[in-house]
């Protein structure tokens, strides 16, 4: 494990993470803090606690759009898949007859 601080809205956090870890851990803190940092200047008259309540949804219904573009793009996959597999079954079964 090690120790890593990561800057977010100008405060400093320590994390332990593991060494194979330690740069996605400080890209990931980078993007909080510039996602925290444009809902603070859009909302600037608002108390942190609401521009980082604000900017953690907004993220959050980010991770929710890529899972749900993941799972189709896995079900378009299997069906793809399934499409070649039952090709691939009728060409044998044609050069096989």
């Amino acid at each position: 494990m090690k120790s890593v601080k990561v800057t977010i809205l100008g405060k400093q956090f320590p994390l332990k993470v593991e060494d194979s870890e330690e740069e996605t851990i400080k890209r990931i803190a980078r993007y909080v803090d510039d996602k925290f940092r444009q809902y603070k200047q859009e909302l600037n008259k608002q108390p942190d606690t609401t521009v980082m309540s604000l900017a953690a949804l907004a993220i959050a219904e980010e991770l929710f759009e890529e899972r749900k573009q993941n799972r189709e793009l896995n079900q378009q996959e299997e069906k793809v898949m399934k499409e070649v597999n039952e090709s691939l079954e009728d060409f044998v079964d044609e050069i096989t007859s």
